[in-house]
């Protein structure tokens, strides 16, 4: 039982580590007594995201779908979905993107895709949906394609393509709504930027637990997250 695993990556930038390990110790405290055990803290060591989502004695995490439809979804069960609403951008589950340039801008309800076409575009990781298959989806949907950049530039997380914005190493990045809203209050970088259109709608992050999770922990893990929500 020593061995399960808790980890809330998606969201734990320095600035929030406290604030998540509370949250954490909230849950944790709350499952193990009804029986269930609970690590004692946050596993931040495991940096390696997909070996810890695939570890069969995983007890939650957070991940993205972009991974989930590339094939994460065979070995965990989804066991809760965050609210997005105090978010601009968020309603209840679902999540859109800040579409954010350098370049003051009027913000918009849509995807500026003609404003975008010469760009370089700053994105997280291929499988990423806020940072870049969600936006690819939408030029699809209106007949276009990432082709409209002019150069790719993976910075391996939206807090880097944020300052790669602002310093000129890109022109453009889709941010999820939450990430926008925190890089507002602690990353000085974003100051420069401004949205200048927003994503389509979609689910937002999920909370996870291994396959191998019965379905009376899977159960409690549901009910502890709707009373007890992380940041």
């Amino acid at each position: 039982m020593s061995a399960l695993v808790a980890a809330l990556p998606m969201y734990d930038w320095p600035e929030l580590q406290a604030g998540n390990d509370a949250a954490w110790a909230t849950i944790r405290d709350r499952l193990r007594a009804t029986g269930l055990y609970a690590p004692e803290r946050l596993a931040r060591e495991r940096t390696d995201l997909q070996a810890l989502w695939r570890d069969p004695n995983l007890l939650l995490s957070q991940t993205c779908w972009g991974p989930m439809e590339l094939g994460l979804a065979a070995s965990v069960r989804v066991v809760g979905q965050p609210d997005y609403s105090a978010f601009e951008g968020g309603e209840g589950a679902y999540y859109s993107s800040a579409v954010v340039m350098r370049a003051e801008a009027p913000r918009g309800s849509g995807l500026p895709i003609d404003r975008l076409r010469g760009f370089r575009f700053a994105f997280n990781s291929t499988d990423s949906r806020s940072g870049y298959l969600g936006l690819k989806a939408d030029m699809e949907a209106a007949g276009e394609a990432l082709s409209v950049f002019s150069q790719m530039v993976e910075t391996g997380g939206h807090r880097a393509s944020i300052a790669a914005v602002a310093d000129g190493r890109a022109d453009v990045a889709a941010i999820d709504c939450k990430t926008w809203h925190l890089a507002k209050l602690y990353e000085p970088t974003a100051r420069k930027l401004s949205v200048v259109g927003w994503t389509s709608m979609r689910l937002g992050l999920p909370f996870i637990t291994s396959r191998d999770t019965d379905d009376a922990a899977v159960t409690l893990l549901a009910q502890t997250l709707v009373e007890l929500p992380p940041p």
